[in-house]
């Protein structure tokens, strides 16, 4: 098996079980057992489990970035469509991201500083696309901005992220998920001229 093959057996493998048991109670001893690696591969690869589970999240949010940037990027969505869009694909995807999840856990958030680069890296991308979105709706006249868009791109995205603890660690996405347009509407209307 090639080195890329087995880099992949092992993110697969750790995707797993990082997703079903939490980082706290995975092991590399389990993932090199279920991959049926060598521990040393593992290392190899990985110099430890933070660096494994931190290639493990960035897997998921470049997942989440590819996909926004589809709605983005659309030239057949006016703005406030695909203001819509992103928001409702945003919440889907990161609900499949149970790793992502794990990130979201007071203990996680408070302790292990080796992701905080993956989360304001992800932030810088959704401020920047969200900000394109808006400046092309100001364009065509589907918004109006008051005030500073980077200030207010800043509160949105607190907004958003505010959403995530309840939706994701407290199992509210299904309960609510059909509600998303009328919450969009809200979020949104402050925008329509």
């Amino acid at each position: 098996m090639s080195i890329d093959n087995t880099k992949e057996s092992i993110l697969g493998v750790a995707n797993k079980l990082f997703s079903r048991f939490g980082f706290h109670k995975t092991t590399m001893d389990e993932i090199a057992k279920i991959a049926r690696k060598a521990k040393g591969s593992l290392y190899y690869h990985f110099a430890s489990k933070e660096d494994l589970f931190r290639e493990v999240v960035s897997i998921e949010m470049a997942n989440l970035k590819n996909q926004l940037s589809f709605i983005v990027n659309n030239p057949d969505l006016n703005s406030s469509e695909k203001v819509k869009k992103y928001l409702v694909k945003r919440m889907e995807i990161l609900n499949s991201a149970a790793n992502y999840h794990e990130t979201l856990k007071a203990d996680f958030f408070e302790h292990f500083h080796f992701i905080d680069d993956l989360r304001i890296e992800l932030d810088a991308w959704e401020k920047e696309n969200l900000k394109k979105l808006i400046l092309q709706g100001v364009e065509t006249g589907e918004f109006a901005i008051i005030g500073d868009i980077d200030v207010l791109l800043d509160i949105f995205i607190m907004v958003i992220k505010g959403l995530e603890i309840p939706f994701f660690l407290q199992n509210k996405y299904t309960k609510y998920s059909p509600h998303f347009d009328g919450l969009i509407g809200i979020l949104t209307k402050g925008l329509s001229l």
